[in-house]
């Protein structure tokens, strides 16, 4: 077995299990912090995938920024067990049902998918993940596009500061 296996199978386990507990969790903090581990797995298997940007895109912004703002609204919201509403049978009943056909379901693509084995995707070359191609591509072939978003989000910003200063102007 070689150390790429090893290190799939390993990033495969910890992905799974961040994900177990992020739903077993009875604490909605600690549930947060088992979804930062799977985000770093993910981002373990784009790295495996020779996809570095995607690695960097993924541990940036969802594991940084998205995660740290669910943390903070999850902390100002003061969850406790004892103001949250009591579930009845019923709605546990019927969230077992659902989980379970949706588990059906995936089994069954997962199970018809065997045709799909032992094909690989038609890439020109083994480095199309990298940052460096990624970079060559993006400012030779998409460098109008490109440019075009850099203004848009340059005019959101303005404009999110002017509605800023407007709405700071009134309150005075």
């Amino acid at each position: 077995m070689s150390i790429i296996q090893i290190l799939f199978w390993f990033l495969s386990a910890l992905a799974l299990m961040g994900a177990l507990m992020v739903v077993l969790s009875k604490n909605p903090v600690h549930s947060v912090l088992w979804l930062i581990v799977v985000f770093f797995a993910i981002s373990g298997h784009y790295v495996l995938l020779n996809a570095q940007f995607l690695a960097i895109v993924n541990l940036i912004v969802y594991a940084g920024a998205i995660m740290v703002l669910f943390l903070f609204v999850i902390m100002l919201m003061n969850l406790n067990s004892e103001t949250e509403p009591q579930k009845n049978n019923m709605l546990k009943i019927a969230g077992a049902i659902s989980g379970g056909s949706l588990m059906l379901i995936m089994i069954d693509v997962v199970s018809s998918a065997s045709d799909i084995a032992g094909k690989s995707a038609l890439v020109k070359e083994g480095n199309i993940g990298l940052i460096k191609y990624l970079g060559k591509s993006l400012f030779n072939e998409y460098v109008i596009p490109f440019e075009i978003s850099s203004i848009l989000f340059l005019s959101a910003m303005v404009g999110a500061v002017v509605l800023g200063k407007k709405g700071e102007a009134k309150a005075v």
